[in-house]
């Protein structure tokens, strides 16, 4: 037998890592999105953006849509990726 697990035996990642991974996740598509939807619609200030309204509504969708494409297409979100965190079937 090899000493290579499959796939399937595999053990879970540790419950540290996926809440670490999803903390740091939200954080970095708070940060990069919102800068970004602050760019482009205005509302940067000197000690970073300030959003309300549709543009606040944008960035939560985004963050939305971050998490839901990551794990759908790319097996797992950034820091999960890198964190070793993503549940893979």
């Amino acid at each position: 037998m090899s000493d290579n697990p499959t796939p399937e035996s595999r053990p879970a990642p540790a419950t540290w890592r996926i809440i670490l991974a999803a903390i740091l996740d939200f954080f970095t598509a708070f940060i990069v999105f919102g800068y970004l939807v602050a760019r482009f619609t205005g509302n940067l200030t000197e000690s970073g953006f300030a959003l309300s309204g549709t543009p606040a509504l944008v960035l939560f969708a985004l963050i939305a849509l971050y998490f839901i494409l990551g794990v759908k297409l790319f097996g797992g979100t950034l820091w999960q990726r890198l964190l070793r965190a993503n549940r893979r079937r």
